[in-house]
């Protein structure tokens, strides 16, 4: 038998604009906004608006219980080929076990969506196996600040808009993983786009967000890869005079990932070719291996030892280890000198 490949939520998403729905859907996890995404289509999509008043249900954990959604999801549908049930706050629902005899054999015409935030259900759970082999179950997990770019940059491609390398980066290090207020904000940023250019640049963030288009993490880890001491001191400075800019916090993983990739590009087999240190990164834009061939002529393979070493360090006192009272802003302090001296 082949096993049951992973739901995803772009996956997910292209079944049900194809209208090929599941009776079962559990979804569930750390990241509100996916759950969210599924559940409000499902919503706004599968019925139209008259067949909705008498097909469509939506419930909160605390006011039901298992035996209660499955005689609902037993029920049919009137004059409508569906009837949808959405679960909101499944967390409240405690015991599952009327579930697991319905999601044995559900009614083709109900869809049941649980939505279950802030946590998951024991996937060891029998309850999560069938629904599993019935219909839909997705894990919807909390985006990692290196993965924000790109999802910075498919919410506007899908929306017929452009965003350039820097500005999604400013973007992502000032908003951070919330991508509830992230979407909100490109939202903002659409609606400000003139009709006739629907490309969002550093000057379009800096008007529109409030984020300088010189000073944040993106044009500091610039000023780093180009050993530009005067300009890296000025980012510093910046950031400690305005905390909400930037911070030890946002720069530390963006500049670790830096130096991490350009202690693995001095063992690229022919280091002098950019093709070939970025096949060895497995870079997926040509763009970025300029910085790592920059990064080779200015810092030496001993040098990047140790700056990843001190990274190691500013991170564990950052987070108290060894560390009765230097603040973030000096650890920050310490980290840029050390890098660049």
């Amino acid at each position: 038998m082949a096993e049951k490949k992973t739901a995803t939520f772009d996956a997910i998403m292209r079944d049900l604009k194809a209208r090929q729905f599941s009776p079962v859907y559990i979804l569930m996890g750390e990241e509100a906004y996916f759950i969210d995404q599924i559940a409000d289509y499902i919503a706004q999509n599968v019925l139209t608006p008259d067949e909705r008043d008498f097909n469509q249900t939506i419930v909160y954990g605390a006011d039901t219980n298992a035996s209660n959604l499955a005689d609902m999801a037993r029920r049919y549908p009137m004059m409508a080929e569906f009837q949808v049930i959405i679960v909101k706050e499944a967390q409240n629902i405690r015991a599952w076990d009327a579930l697991e005899k319905y999601f044995e054999k559900p009614v083709k015409s109900t869809i049941l969506v649980i939505c279950y935030k802030n946590g998951t259900i024991d996937r060891r759970k029998k309850v999560v196996s069938i629904a599993e082999k019935q219909g839909v179950v997705f894990e919807s997990k909390k985006k990692r600040d290196y993965e924000l770019p790109a999802f910075i940059n498919a919410y506007l491609k899908e929306r017929g808009a452009t965003i350039d390398n820097k500005s999604a980066q400013m973007m992502a290090d000032h908003i951070g993983a919330d991508l509830s207020r992230l979407s909100s904000e490109l939202d903002k940023l659409l609606l400000a786009l003139p009709e006739n250019n629907k490309k969002v640049t550093p000057e379009v963030v800096e008007e529109q967000i409030g984020v300088s288009k010189d000073f944040n993490t993106f044009e500091l880890r610039n000023a780093i890869v180009s050993r530009d001491v005067f300009k890296a001191n000025q980012i510093i400075k910046y950031f400690d005079k305005n905390p909400k800019t930037g911070s030890l916090f946002a720069f530390l993983p963006l500049l670790f990932n830096y130096f991490q990739n350009l202690m693995i590009a001095f063992y690229a087999p022919d280091r002098s070719k950019e093709n070939e240190v970025a096949r060895f990164l497995d870079l997926k834009s040509s763009w970025g291996v300029r910085d790592y061939m920059t990064g080779m002529r200015n810092y030496s393979g001993v040098k990047v030892m140790q700056i990843i070493s001190k990274f190691r360090e500013i991170d564990a006192k950052s987070k108290g280890l060894d560390n009765p009272n230097t603040s973030a802003g000096e650890l920050a302090k310490e980290l840029i000198f050390f890098i660049l001296h």
